[in-house]
């Protein structure tokens, strides 16, 4: 059971708001058309239910609001709009990844993909899908968790009337087997035709709540269908007729030689076509909605739905998950499921590789800048740039394709989701940085031979400082890109480090220091209580070194602001529920 309470969207401005105190309830074991005009609020209705948008009220599924629900895909699957994935993203590996967040087992993704008829394209592009594609896609998406409710905005658009048939039979299908189905439409035909149930809503309010018989018998026009091989001739002397009996009369030729008339009645049609020589194959009265070619609506058009059940394809076997949201599987496969990654990292290698050979050209360059590959022209070497774009794009990409949103909210600021891309950024930009050097030194061993190459007697703490800056980046990256929800504000703030920061840092560190950090490990064992290893004073000096240096510290400074930026987004995003 569905039940949504006092349903409120927050006002724009002076604006009243698009939804206001809806209220209703769509059943288990049948299908509800939430139906109304373009700007009634069925799209907000939905968003408000789903926790996406802010406003008042809440919404049950089986007596539990969203967020009190710890595997949301389990319970609700959700198409809104378009499938939210990257266009390079293969149809496979956008199932994948979402399995990953659902919880369930990667052969689930190929299961759904036999369900929907897209089994045979799974390794085809999202950006390259057609409407029908991208709307078997998106309920694929919504069928992944097996879950008991599905929430569909306006599913048919764009598909043709035999899409339109399977779909629906799809939907009835779930129904059939317990689920709850709710879905918008803005045609009230497509409504009287598809559901059990008809919500009306105009203004974002509440108009009807019936059900499907009712609401055709109150809410439909009676109309009169007629089939005839000269459908032009026969609406036009039908108008004629009515224009001169001064009688209104509305007239709608259709595909297929089909005629609807509406303000007649049978009796009246058939004289007309009897006095001027018109054959007809068909004259029925109708008040619900058939579609191209059935008979008369009412009982018989629920029992021709039903009996189309054993047409569809078999019901989708139950799994249970085998855990809650693994992020870190998640994350490693949106990263690893475009090419972007790969190429930025293949870029960086190169470009390293060319600079460390320009640069070991002459005797000004240190050996550790030469195989870092950073000229003092730079800010920052191309290890740490890369570092950094692959972090602003780990959250940048979660905003632009929000795969996620039906999880609550844009992108789910869950901490376990904020870890995971911490650890996979981190381990790419430790893969750059070891490959930066490693192809740094083969490339120098290649072109000028191996004398050039000496193992300096400070390399741990050149490693550690390298590490710490690569990975330095790629945080700050990912996590400006979370507060500003843009990878553009992620790739800002990592050149802002150098640009901005150090400047200022160097500032402070010109002031002749009055202070050493001589005796620190001591004070930390007092401190904690306890004896750290003798062996600890050379580690702890060592990080308290790099940390010294300016680009370490800007690198600090800059990740505890973010940090903090993003824990004060994320405990206001929460605080709107």
């Amino acid at each position: 059971m569905l039940q949504a309470i006092g349903l409120t969207s927050t006002p724009r401005r002076d604006a009243p708001p698009a939804v206001n105190d809806l209220t209703f309830e769509a059943p288990p074991g049948r299908v509800t058309a939430l139906l109304g005009a373009p700007g009634s609020g069925r799209t907000t209705a939905l968003r408000l239910m789903l926790e996406l948008d802010a406003g008042r009220g809440v919404a049950y599924f089986r007596g539990r609001p969203l967020h009190r629900i710890a595997h949301p895909a389990r319970e609700v699957g959700v198409l809104l709009g378009d499938v939210p994935g990257h266009p390079s993203r293969t149809v496979r590996g956008q199932l994948r990844m979402l399995c990953a967040a659902a919880g369930v087992p990667a052969t689930r993704a190929d299961e759904v993909l036999e369900v929907v008829g897209l089994a045979g394209l799974g390794d085809q592009r999202l950006g390259t899908l057609s409407v029908g594609m991208d709307r078997r896609l998106g309920l694929a998406s919504a069928l992944l968790g097996d879950p008991h409710t599905l929430i569909l905005d306006e599913p048919a658009e764009g598909l043709s009337p035999r899409e339109n048939s399977w779909l629906y039979g799809l939907l009835r299908a779930h129904a059939a087997q317990g689920g709850t189905v709710l879905h918008t439409t803005g045609d009230p035909k497509e409504a009287a035709r598809t559901a059990d149930h008809v919500v009306t809503i105009g203004g974002g309010r509440l108009v009807a709540d019936q059900d499907v018989a009712e609401f055709a018998r109150t809410r439909l026009r009676a109309r009169v269908a007629v089939r005839t091989p000269h459908a032009a001739r026969l609406a036009a002397v039908v108008s004629r007729e009515a224009r001169a009996a001064q009688h209104s009369v509305e007239v709608v030729e259709e595909a297929g030689g089909r005629l609807t008339v509406y303000g007649s009645n049978c009796a009246e049609v058939g004289d007309t076509a009897y006095r001027h020589g018109v054959p007809v194959h068909r004259l029925a009265d109708e008040i619900g909605d058939t579609g191209p070619a059935e008979p008369a609506a009412g009982s018989a058009e629920r029992d021709d739905a039903a009996a189309a059940l054993s047409e569809l394809p078999p019901p989708i076997r139950v799994r249970p998950a085998r855990g809650p949201l693994r992020p870190l599987r998640y994350e490693l496969r949106r990263s690893l499921g475009v090419r972007t990654t790969t190429m930025i990292m293949a870029a960086v290698l190169v470009v390293s590789a060319a600079m460390s050979v320009l640069l070991a050209r002459t005797d000004g360059t240190a050996l550790p800048r030469v195989l870092a590959a950073w000229p003092a022209l730079l800010p920052l070497p191309p290890a740490a740039l890369g570092a950094g774009l692959l972090g602003a794009l780990s959250f940048g990409d979660e905003f632009r394709y929000p795969a996620l949103a039906a999880a609550r909210g844009t992108v789910p600021r869950r901490l376990g989701l904020l870890l995971a891309k911490l650890t996979v950024t981190a381990s790419f930009a430790l893969l750059l940085a070891a490959l930066t050097v490693v192809g740094g030194a083969q490339s120098l061993r290649l072109v000028y031979g191996p004398d050039l190459i000496e193992i300096p007697s400070n390399a741990v703490a050149l490693g550690a400082s390298w590490a710490g800056l690569t990975v330095g980046c790629a945080w700050a990256g990912l996590l400006a890109a979370g507060v500003f929800r843009v990878a553009g504000a992620g790739i800002a703030a990592v050149l802002a480090v150098p640009v901005l920061v150090v400047p200022l840092v160097q500032k402070i560190f010109a002031v002749p220091s009055a202070r050493s950090v001589a005796g620190l490990p001591g004070r930390l064992r007092e401190l904690a209580g306890w004896q750290l290893p003798q062996e600890a004073d050379h580690w702890i000096l060592a990080v308290a070194r790099v940390v010294a240096q300016p680009v370490g510290t800007a690198l600090t400074l800059s990740l505890s602001a973010l940090i903090c930026a993003y824990l004060f987004t994320s405990l206001r995003g929460k605080a709107r529920w």
